[in-house]
């Protein structure tokens, strides 16, 4: 190879580089509202990194282990991407030095080694200025001020990004904080429907639904737009974003089915709602939908739900194919969040609170 097809070579891998790493980073941090998102770094980079996360977590024992653990994953795997992307513009910038044959001027000589196009590449990305290594080439020259700007731009973005996470993920822990006390530790759809409805009336489960039903489409907006925020944790162990979606969706498909109440429309909008996230978050994070193992609602436990829910004073439908419907309702939703809590390690609730459960808000009492 001549030294001009060597310098087109090199200047076309930094520019290929340069470019995709651009564009990632636009589209995660400013662009970031597609579903469907392919093959870019941030994809490759969690299929390359989750997967060995998850399976050592797997090998701890469920408890506080585990999900100390898990919690470190979403906020490293930020700061990692974000790492990511820098070193892989400073590798980029010094392709483009070496390829144009810029001549760098240091103090210990040694200026046409790659290293010190490295060494130069890092210090005008991050702004430094230090001015030890200096290109002597128009062309190098231009790079250099280029760099500078897409250094400065770079900052920018990310001290606006994290915030932005940030605010996101504290929303969505504020509305699974707010299920605690309204549905339970783990939240359940018996839990959620007895406190609301019963002797109570309508009025406090069709505010609730209609707050989920704006939660989920929060959530949708959020998740997609930034998928890092579905890796990050609850404060409690029993508490997860899976969880909460699952139990408003099994409370919406108890009213659609089962139970007889005036909450039927808000259930319905709640319902599709909560789906829709749920299923474009398997598609965010390319999950396949699979029945849930094993079966969360056998006929017996759906039996002793009926018999607790006529315990409560909530009335239910006369109709003989209101087992029929509940089953297909499940069938809609219970795959997608099957498959969500098994890439996530997020166990799914019950339908019933499980005998001897103490919820968190009484936990240090």
């Amino acid at each position: 190879m001549t030294r001009a097809e060597f310098s087109i070579a090199t200047i076309a891998a930094g520019s290929s580089l340069l470019l995709a790493t651009l564009w990632d980073a636009f589209e995660t941090m400013v662009l970031s509202r597609r579903v469907s998102r392919g093959n870019r770094m941030t994809v490759l980079f969690y299929r390359l990194t989750w997967p060995s996360w998850r399976a050592i977590a797997r090998r701890l024992p469920p408890g506080n282990r585990r999900e100390n653990f898990l919690t470190v994953y979403g906020p490293l795997w930020l700061l990692l991407l974000i790492a990511l992307w820098a070193l892989s513009m400073v590798l980029a910038f010094a392709l483009l030095q070496w390829g144009v044959g810029s001549r760098m001027a240091s103090p210990e000589g040694g200026g046409d080694s790659f290293f010190t196009t490295l060494y130069m590449s890092g210090t005008t990305l991050f702004t430094l200025g230090l001015g030890d290594v200096v290109p002597h080439s128009p062309a190098g020259r231009f790079v250099t001020v280029f760099e500078s700007g897409i250094g400065l731009g770079f900052v920018a973005l990310v001290i606006g990004y994290l915030p932005v996470v940030s605010a996101a993920f504290s929303r969505r822990e504020a509305s699974i904080a707010l299920l605690d006390a309204r549905a339970g530790s783990p939240p359940t759809a018996f839990e959620l429907l007895r406190r609301h409805l019963g002797d109570g009336g309508h009025d406090a489960l069709v505010e609730l639904l209609g707050d989920w039903e704006h939660t989920a489409a929060e959530l949708l907006e959020s998740h997609v737009s930034f998928p890092v925020l579905a890796f990050y944790r609850s404060q409690h162990d029993n508490q997860s974003w899976v969880a909460g979606m699952t139990a408003l969706l099994d409370s919406c498909a108890l009213i659609l089915s089962v139970v007889d109440t005036d909450c039927r429309r808000q259930a319905r909008l709640t319902f599709a709602m909560a789906r829709h996230a749920v299923a474009d978050m398997c598609r965010v994070l390319a999950t396949t939908p699979g029945a849930p193992e094993p079966d969360r609602l056998p006929a017996a436990d759906l039996a002793r739900l009926r018999d607790r829910l006529v315990a409560a004073r909530i009335p239910l439908r006369s109709d003989p194919d209101s087992s029929a419907k509940l089953v297909e309702m499940r069938g809609m939703y219970e795959p997608l969040v099957a498959s969500l809590s098994a890439l996530l390690l997020m166990p799914l609730p019950p339908w019933m609170p499980p005998a001897g459960t103490q919820e968190n808000w009484l936990a240090h009492i």
